[in-house]
């Protein structure tokens, strides 16, 4: 029953802190009301600025902020005990997390639906806001670098996700564009959509997997000679060149609607995953005291230390610098009122807490219940769990489990057991090499051969189970991908703006740039074709809590010319700015810099020296506001 209990806990303690601590924040710190006038209304242009229901916004907020990043944090956390990383996900959203988001909303609908960028221009100084804009060109290049591969190696390892994914885009145009744009109801058109889509769930598992990196072998298209056809290479780019054209469109025709409908479907992947969890810990089926350690004494040998690494690699689903972005870039752009700011800023992170806090008992308590093998091709896919061996405890026998997808203590160098399965054909392969060798695919296994356990616990079969996963996750990274290359073009226009380049300030030179960075990161910048992205995921955690602590930087701005506390965010600020800072510093001295990873020591120095740019510029200014506030505040606009 503890899996349960710990689900439980957490839920409630998530629903009493908004009703709480966010209502304060809200209602006494920022000071929401009804009437205040939203950009959405005022700079209405039905392109960027749309004024939209809550629930639609909701949708898209929630579908955005909550990519692969709460899921792939928190399943490699758990190599240091799932009770420490429990513990930041909970305090962490409540604390930090919700409040930076909250902020930055709030920030951006009081300055015409800037971003946190620009306003750290009127708040801090001009320098402040070139700083800012250039660490979230380079934050963002590295999230769609990074979400366009996760995506493309989903669909390379889980073909039966393919063909629901790539559905859900026309049928959002279709909704768009007979729904929205007519400001017609939305129940009936998307629960239709919603079984469309589930449909095509059910035909990508047992009818239509569409394994692409099977067909360019079958017809010797890939190959060493051939190292840039691959699927992963060609599925990259042509979720970019998606994302290139969602980012130019209206709002209303593909955003809203992808966002909205994806939100439904994976609220009821969650539903069915949190009825699954249910029933298997109160039948005993998942232990999570038995599966996994809660403060592991087995961590690889080659794995960093706990402090500071555990803040930066549970980011999105704690803390994540993402988020300001997201709430200051498209969501303040489409808010109908300011009341409506805790549920979407506040209430959507806790939410992703919530998400992290399934994902660390999917890949703990889930897995433990057996590893998955999966046999065969194509349709013919057989996916089952493996049976305790004979004369081996349950309570033994999910340990072992657990260790097939984390095994710890092992160092690198150690040849790898062949004789261990798992669920993605890869979960278990080379885990004796530890920390370093644990790639995303073994991330994604975990959690969805975790979440895939608890279904079955329902009576649905692994291999529906697996896909019904699959697509979950690759919805999120779809939504995440497509929201952050809109907000790449409006970081890029605002730098070709701020420097003097108005060809950049076009909105389709803008999104070329940002989708052509991104191909280049993901795809010539690692060792083989199609590794770019993945060798730039160690500074992506790091740069993400970066952002947040200069977000909150600026928010600390934005209530102290107010007079109002900023206690509130001032703590969550030095521990954003410190911990990242701490890690980037240790990685580039222990690991970038002996290993001579240019790209990352190169990406990492800039980062680091922008940020200490930033605090000096925020330092100097602080120092001019205390000393004379109504000058200080009179040479900065609000």
């Amino acid at each position: 029953m503890t899996t349960l209990a710990v689900a439980i806990g957490s839920m409630i303690a998530f629903v009493v802190a908004y009703h709480t601590y966010g209502k304060y924040l809200a209602n006494k710190l920022f000071r929401l009301t009804a009437d205040e006038v939203m950009p959405s209304v005022a700079q209405r242009d039905d392109v960027d600025f749309v004024p939209t229901d809550r629930s639609v916004v909701l949708g898209h907020h929630f579908t955005s902020i909550a990519g692969t990043g709460p899921i792939v944090g928190p399943a490699l956390a758990v190599f240091w005990g799932w009770l420490p990383a429990l513990l930041w996900v909970i305090f962490g959203s409540i604390l930090i997390g919700g409040v930076h988001d909250l902020a930055a909303l709030v920030i951006s609908i009081r300055n015409r639906g800037e971003s946190i960028g620009q306003a750290a221009g009127h708040l801090i100084s001009p320098r402040a806001k070139v700083l800012f804009l250039v660490v979230l060109a380079m934050a963002l290049s590295i999230v769609l670098a990074v979400f366009g591969l996760v995506i493309a190696n989903i669909f390379k390892l889980y073909p039966e996700s393919v063909l629901s994914v790539w559905s859900a885009m026309p049928l959002a145009a279709l909704i768009g564009i007979t729904v929205i744009r007519r400001g017609g109801n939305l129940v009936i058109p998307c629960v239709l959509g919603l079984g469309v889509l589930y449909l095509t769930v059910y035909l990508g598992a047992y009818q239509i997997p569409f394994d692409l990196q099977a067909l360019l072998d079958r017809y010797q298209l890939s190959g060493p000679e051939h190292p840039y056809v691959n699927s992963v290479v060609i599925w990259t780019l042509l979720l970019l060149a998606y994302a290139f054209f969602a980012s130019v469109l209206p709002v209303w025709l593909l955003l809203q609607p992808r966002d909205f409908l994806n939100s439904l479907q994976l609220i009821v992947a969650l539903v069915l995953m949190v009825i699954g969890l249910a029933v298997a810990s109160s039948t005993g089926q998942a232990n999570l005291m038995t599966a996994a350690p809660a403060i592991s004494s087995e961590v690889p040998a080659d794995a960093p230390p706990i402090f500071p690494f555990l803040f930066i690699t549970i980011a999105c689903g704690a803390c994540s610098g993402f988020h300001c972005l997201v709430s200051s870039g498209t969501t303040s752009k489409q808010l109908k009122s300011a009341k409506d700011a805790q549920l979407i800023g506040y209430g959507s992170m806790l939410g992703e807490g919530m998400l992290a806090v399934l994902v660390i008992l999917a890949c703990c308590a889930g897995v433990g219940m057996g590893r998955l093998e999966r046999t065969g091709t194509g349709k013919d896919v057989q996916i089952v769990r493996t049976a305790i061996p004979e004369g081996e405890s349950a309570d033994v026998g999910a340990r072992s489990a657990w260790k097939s997808y984390y095994r710890t203590g092992a160092i690198a160098g150690v040849p790898s057991d062949p004789s261990i399965g798992n669920g993605s054909e890869s979960a278990a392969t080379e885990s004796a090499a530890g920390w370093r060798k644990q790639g995303l695919d073994k991330k994604l296994a975990a959690f969805i051969d975790g979440g895939a356990n608890f279904l079955s616990s329902i009576g649905m079969p692994l291999k529906m189970g697996v896909a019904i996963m699959a697509v979950m996750v690759a919805c999120f990274a779809a939504t995440t991908l497509d929201t952050a290359t809109r907000l790449q073009r409006y970081v890029i226009s605002e730098l070709g703006t701020s420097a003097g380049i108005g060809v950049v300030s076009n909105k389709y030179i803008a999104s070329l740039l940002a989708v052509g960075i991104a191909a280049a990161i993901a795809i010539f910048a690692g060792d083989s074709p199609g590794k770019g992205g993945m060798m730039l995921w160690p500074l992506f955690g790091a740069t993400n809590q970066l952002l947040a602590g200069l977000a909150l930087m600026v928010a600390v701005f934005y209530l102290a010319r107010r007079s109002r506390p900023v206690g509130m965010l001032a703590i969550p600020m030095f521990l954003m700015l410190l911990m990242p800072a701490w890690a980037m510093t240790f990685d580039l001295l222990n690991n970038w810099w002996p290993a001579r990873d240019w790209v990352l020591v190169v990406f990492g120095v800039v980062v680091m020296s922008l940020q200490i740019w930033m605090v000096i510029e925020g330092l100097v200014f602080w120092r001019r506001f205390k000393g004379d506030p109504a000058n200080a505040s009179s040479t900065v606009a609000n």
